[in-house]
């Protein structure tokens, strides 16, 4: 697949994986993107995932047309892209390996081999001549490894971003980017918003027409509405209104007030409301609304003295991700002794800017009377 003239695709497409970084669920599989450069110069950016070395060496030797390449630019260390150096080194024995002083460091930690000369290390901001191309290397440390930097052409007006503006899914899967792309932001970089905002700072003084990931399609086409998503997302600003409502439940009762809950919500006309069982729906697709709508509605029983595991584990996924600039609600059950509300609560309690709704429906066992009152006074705030 040509991105230019002179700038091919060789990539593979992977639909043998089932969990990526071994969590998160990806029935369309996984694409690991590789690009080659054709000029006085010849270079390859990035290798692929172990597996498919012998695929990725194939399509580059088929790309090179006869070349022999000048140099491998090393954007980011992590195996899916950089399993394959080695193998590429033994195979283009006479290729410089472009990278930072911590993607050295990273490479001598993932093999045993020695470059001598064959190193060309950069520093932020440094240039690289292909010949009609030159290159511009921007660090962009923790979006999300210490080592990352992005390569910008400016012949072409393309940003070799790494793994950011990357997706969930191989190239040949007809979906959606925005879901498989917010899922993968917030599973994976969300923590990092900062050091994203400051990536988006330095794209903004370049001229981009092209994006060209690590994962996920090439993209040409309406790329203000690409950055303005990661803009939102890094930010941590509410990108849709709507309610999020995330529950666990032993017996059924607290089911049932979520249940009650969602009817009045909706009765009320809350423009979205989505409903995530933390035992049996995906879990990054439920942090991945959390994220996405203003408001949340966390509803669990009383558990050893806490709360249920799944809930526990769904809060440390939010605060470990910078959750932040929202409003949270509880609905809480408890046989004797209803804690989960407070229990939650304070798990926020180094969170930025969240809002908890006055209005707490509190069970004890069943629902009542009472927790209907509630419901319909929670319901009525979060309306609002």
């Amino acid at each position: 697949m040509k991105i230019k003239d002179d700038i091919i695709y060789v990539g593979v497409n992977d639909h043998e994986i089932d969990l990526f970084e071994g969590q998160f669920d990806v029935p369309n599989g996984m694409a690991y993107n590789s690009y080659v450069i054709i000029d006085e110069k010849t270079a390859v950016l990035d290798t692929v995932d172990a597996r498919f070395g012998s695929e990725w060496l194939a399509n580059t030797e088929k790309a090179l047309g006869g070349k022999s390449p000048d140099y491998l630019i090393v954007q980011h260390m992590e195996p899916d892209h950089s399993a394959n150096i080695k193998n590429f080194i033994e195979k283009y024995p006479s290729a410089k390996i472009v990278g930072n002083e911590k993607t050295f460091n990273m490479i001598n930690n993932f093999f045993d081999i020695d470059l001598g000369d064959n190193k060309t290390v950069v520093s932020d901001g440094g240039t690289l001549s292909l010949g009609k191309h030159t290159l511009t290397f921007v660090f962009a440390p923790m979006v999300h490894w210490p080592e990352v930097m992005v390569t910008y052409d400016s012949t072409d007006k393309i940003l070799f971003s790494a793994d950011g503006f990357g997706k969930f899914g191989a190239l040949d899967a007809d979906e959606d980017w925005a879901c498989e792309a917010r899922r993968y932001y917030f599973g994976i970089v969300a923590r990092f918003g900062a050091q994203v905002q400051s990536l988006l700072k330095k794209a903004s003084a370049l001229d981009i027409s092209t994006i060209c990931p690590l994962h996920g399609p090439v993209l040409t086409e309406n790329l203000g509405y690409y950055l303005g998503l990661y803009d939102t997302w890094s930010s941590y600003k509410v990108e849709s209104e709507g309610v999020v409502i995330a529950y666990t439940s032993v017996y059924g009762h607290t089911k049932e007030a979520v249940e009650m809950l969602e009817k009045k919500l909706l009765e009320k006309g809350c423009p979205k409301v989505t409903v995530t069982d933390l035992a049996r729906d995906d879990m990054p697709e439920a942090v991945e609304d959390a994220f996405r709508y203003g408001k949340l509605v966390l509803a669990t029983t009383t558990y050893n003295g806490g709360i249920f595991p799944f809930m526990h584990t769904f809060i440390n996924e939010l605060t470990e991700k910078n959750y932040q600039n929202r409003t949270i609600a509880f609905i809480e059950n408890g046989s004797w002794v209803p804690t989960a509300a407070k229990a939650m609560k304070a798990m926020f309690e180094k969170s930025k800017n969240i809002t908890f709704a006055e209005n707490v429906v509190s069970i004890k066992s069943a629902v009542k009377q009472v927790n209907i009152d509630e419901i319909e006074a929670l319901a009525g705030e979060l309306c609002r």
